[in-house]
């Protein structure tokens, strides 16, 4: 039984080790894109893979492992921010990245390069209202006493801007737009 746990543990440790050797670049590219200090990039990086190490139990096996690590790295990132209270004032690639998550599986640089065109389409005010939802991670009521709009409207505000954004990817993609 013993031997058994053994075997176990050090398939799990090989998945490990051969996912991360797989997806690492992309992982990197990731944690840089959102942080440009090198070395808090560094930092957060390892962080993140000791993190991912300690919860690997929880990563299904033959699921999307980008995506889960990246997420484990957004997390790690927030985290940083909020103990240093940065905040940045403009529409950055921090927030395009920590949006792209949620609108869709934007696993290639050409739906990241299309999503950023189509961020930049964007009013102001709707470039506000996505950043205060997916880069501060404000919930609707908040965002709706610093916009000044019923919660309702917000809600149907981001529900649009969502519709408008895939739309506008699949526009872009499809039409060889983005390269």
């Amino acid at each position: 039984m013993e031997e058994k746990l053994l075997n176990s543990s050090s398939d799990r440790t090989e998945e490990y080790l051969s996912l991360l050797n797989q997806f690492g670049k992309k992982l990197n590219a990731y944690v840089f894109s959102l942080v440009k200090d090198v070395a808090l990039g560094e930092d957060i990086l390892q962080e993140t893979r000791l993190l991912m190490w300690q919860n690997f139990d929880q990563y299904t096996s033959n699921t999307n492992f980008l995506a889960w690590a990246r997420k484990m790295a957004f997390h790690q990132i927030l985290s940083h921010r909020r103990k240093v209270k940065r905040k940045p004032s403009c529409l950055t690639d921090e927030i395009i990245n920590s949006i792209s998550e949620d609108i869709a599986s934007f696993d290639d640089d050409q739906r990241q390069a299309a999503l950023s065109q189509c961020l930049n389409k964007l009013s102001e005010t709707h470039r506000k209202i996505i950043s205060l939802r997916y880069y501060d991670n404000l919930e609707i009521t908040a965002i709706a006493e610093i916009i000044k709009r019923p919660e309702g409207g917000i809600y149907r505000v981001l529900s649009r801007i969502r519709t408008n954004l895939n739309k506008c990817i699949q526009h872009n993609i499809s039409g060889g737009i983005v390269s």
